[in-house]
């Protein structure tokens, strides 16, 4: 080789080394973050499995809600993680602050007690909470720096989600999109992308099977395009009933019932009797075989998402854990299943459709709520899941199922929210969160 070929070759070293490292390094981490939330996810999603399967076995044990409150109440004062939730998670994406590492116990019994004994919550909430945490400790044990451990937060985050629902895409765009709304660091896709694979990967080699709906999609038409424009307006309408109702709820409580105990126990013993009212136990849990029957057989009750909502906001007001992702598909899938034939739709069409709007609405994440719809209901329907999210998230407003969340920029305009100096525009003093 020639002494000029040789000199090229040093230099595209030289300047491609610090990539190659850093390239290297989060491959690392990714593996190690990827690993151990899809090795803790699986025995999470098969502990709830389990607790939905007993409780369903035996009807009594939601007479234990309550009691299963109080014990939730001593695990996290047990364990000094009083009032932490995803919120706190959020905020170390945000802000850098740290994660306690008795949080992922803390919220792992926590909520599988609540799935035992009937409490109306999903799983990604913990998810979240998990995942972010392993994240965070597992950038801390790598030394990264504070703005590595920020990433590593949300690699975990993705990696948790996935390892519950088997959507690595839709994970990896949600945990970066969902704590800055209109803000995007492009740099946690490859190392966020490579933890869910790996956790993706781990739990199809133990088993769990990926969460995924049979539903027919329609071809292309103008027609049903207006009407999924239509329903889209309808789910955003929903989605503000359904955050409006779980904050006031939460509020409310708190005001009511300053005593963590006796909330918790108050709430406790609300959810028992509005199962009693209605009759049924179709509301109490995560909901996922009512999701099913609405998105694959076009069957729902025309109250369900009403009655899920408040099942919902009175199980995690007073106190229990779980997620509110899982409910928002409940509330969604259920209100298109009903409101898609009236406006000329077919009804497992319009639950697809309405899962995937009320999801885009409640965690103001457009982008990764199509792809999840892709994911979870297939390709076809791609053009019409755009438009049922895009009018979810431009007219569900400016809240949310997370309160810590930023929006940066206008959802009807193309420039920043006033509160936000245009020069720096994630709200973090001199740097970027990540």
């Amino acid at each position: 080789m020639s002494q000029g070929w040789k000199n090229a070759a040093r230099g595209l070293w030289r300047r491609g080394r610090p990539a190659a490292v850093t390239l290297g390094r989060w491959l690392v981490a990714a593996v190690v973050i990827g690993g151990l939330c899809g090795g803790i996810g699986t025995a999470f999603h098969l502990a709830v499995d389990e607790a939905t399967r007993l409780r369903g076995q035996t009807p009594w044990l939601l007479y234990l809600l309550p009691l299963a409150g109080l014990a939730i109440v001593q695990i996290y004062k047990a364990t000094g993680t009083e009032g932490l939730g995803t919120n706190d998670v959020i905020d170390a994406v945000q802000d850098g602050k740290p994660v306690a590492l008795l949080l992922l116990p803390a919220i792992f019994l926590s909520t599988v007690l609540t799935h035992l004994t009937g409490g109306s919550a999903g799983r990604e909430g913990a998810a979240l909470q998990m995942g972010g945490d392993i994240g965070w400790q597992t950038g801390r044990l790598l030394h990264l720096s504070d703005h590595g451990c920020r990433t590593a937060t949300l690699c975990g985050m993705a990696a948790f989600f996935t390892a519950l629902f088997g959507t690595p895409l839709a994970a990896t765009l949600f945990a970066m999109m969902v704590v800055n709304v209109g803000l995007v660091f492009y740099a946690a896709f490859l190392p966020a992308l490579g933890a869910s694979l790996v956790a993706y990967s781990i739990t199809q080699l133990l088993g769990v099977a990926p969460t995924r709906y049979a539903v027919t999609m329609p071809g292309w038409a103008p027609g049903l395009a207006l009407r999924t424009l239509a329903l889209g307006l309808a789910c955003a309408l929903v989605t503000q009933l359904f955050c409006r109702v779980l904050r006031l709820a939460h509020s409310w409580l708190e005001r009511a019932l300053p005593n963590p105990w006796l909330r918790v126990l108050a709430g406790g013993a609300a959810v028992v009797a509005l199962t009693w009212l209605c009759g049924s136990t179709r509301y109490n849990g995560a909901g996922t075989d009512v999701i099913t029957l609405a998105v694959e057989q076009g069957q729902a009750l025309p109250l369900d998402f009403l009655w899920k909502i408040l099942f919902t906001a009175l199980t995690l007001g007073a106190g229990y854990k779980g997620g509110e992702v899982v409910p928002s598909f409940f509330v969604g899938a259920t209100f298109g299943c009903v409101a898609a034939p009236l406006l000329g739709l077919p009804a497992g069409f319009g639950a697809a459709l309405g899962l995937a709007a009320v999801f885009c609405g409640a965690t103001n994440c457009l982008v990764p709520s199509i792809v999840l719809a892709v994911e979870l209901f297939g390709a076809p329907g791609l053009l019409y899941y755009a438009i049922v999210c895009g009018v979810s998230y431009t007219l569900s407003g400016y809240s949310g199922l997370y309160s810590h969340q930023h929006f940066l920029t206008d959802k009807l305009g193309a420039e920043y929210r006033s509160e936000i100096h245009p020069h720096h525009p994630a709200g973090f003093g001199d740097h970027p969160p990540l």
